[in-house]
């Protein structure tokens, strides 16, 4: 197993995420194997499907934005989310994994060959997320189709257009890693001196430029050469997860109000757990598990 190529995470807080995940999951296949519908499971960034817990790597191992993963010895190599999910009883009727990276990629394909009895319903999928979840969104039939959908990235990777493709199929519950304090609050400077790269990623993540004037206020005030603007950062990390809440709950049925922080070992916030749900119908039953998991 240690030659096996692994993905760098983090402490505890990566405990948290994937334990949360495996509770919905359990009470999700559960209830949908009652249903009379076809229930997928879908990973968008199912990297290796392992993880490996450590404390210490070399800074050209780290991805982009990511000190905080800079850590010394490997500890133990654990499940990341496409195990979890394939270890689920009742087992879901189909699962998609999804792997942008060629090498993740390569050591994902062994699932099937770790999974035998469950290879037939794996479709591993090599591709950008965004471009493969739109697709599957738009020309997939959901009338007769439920699926339960992980957004677990790194950074900044889902673009909004994908997120209202998958509120459009008013059939999927998703699970979504907002990159708080990891990404996003880096990007938005005090000085609000923003480079034009990362106001369009921001512009993508929210689905709108309005973050500026609701993140930023331009102050003006007088000294001997007369008056002068500044412009100041006036958001939090809290403010910044409820703006983002809010352009949710725009486009899918319902939305937990209080995301779940996770934290790194000194206590800062890398990343809001939130829970959308697609479908009106089942959106009460699923609302009432992700609300119990998200504050337990």
């Amino acid at each position: 197993m240690t030659t096996k190529q692994t993905q760098l995470f983090g402490g505890n807080w990566t405990d948290k995420k994937l334990e949360m995940l495996r509770k919905y999951l359990v009470a999700y296949a559960k209830i949908m194997n009652k249903q009379p519908f076809n229930f997928i499971y879908i990973d968008a960034f199912a990297g290796t499907g392992y993880r490996e817990r450590r404390q210490g790597e070399c800074k050209s191992s780290i991805p982009p934005l990511l000190p905080e993963f800079l850590q010394d010895e490997t500890q133990e190599l654990m499940n990341g989310s496409p195990r979890i999910a394939l270890e689920v009883e009742p087992s879901f009727m189909k699962y998609i994994f999804i792997e942008k990276n060629p090498k993740r990629f390569k050591e994902l394909s062994t699932l099937c060959e770790e999974f035998p009895h469950l290879a037939n319903r794996i479709d591993l999928i090599n591709a950008d997320c965004n471009i493969y979840l739109k697709d599957l969104c738009v020309n997939s039939q959901w009338t007769k189709q439920r699926a339960v959908l992980f957004l677990d990235p790194f950074g900044m990777q889902v673009e909004w257009e994908t997120m209202e493709a998958i509120a459009k199929t008013k059939a999927i519950d998703v699970w979504i890693l907002f990159p708080l304090g990891v990404a996003v609050n880096r990007l938005l400077k005090r000085n609000g001196d923003i480079k034009e790269t990362w106001r369009i990623r921001l512009n993508r993540l929210f689905a709108t430029n309005e973050w500026h004037d609701t993140f930023y206020k331009n102050i003006i005030s007088d000294d001997l050469f007369g008056p002068k603007q500044k412009i100041i950062k006036v958001c939090t990390l809290e403010s910044i997860s409820r703006f983002y809440i809010k352009h949710l709950k725009k486009i899918f049925a319902n939305v937990a109000d209080s995301p779940r922080p996770l934290f790194n070992s000194k206590g800062n916030p890398l990343f809001h757990l939130c829970f959308a749900v697609a479908n009106p119908r089942g959106a009460a039953v699923a609302m009432k598990i992700a609300d119990h998991i998200l504050k337990g």
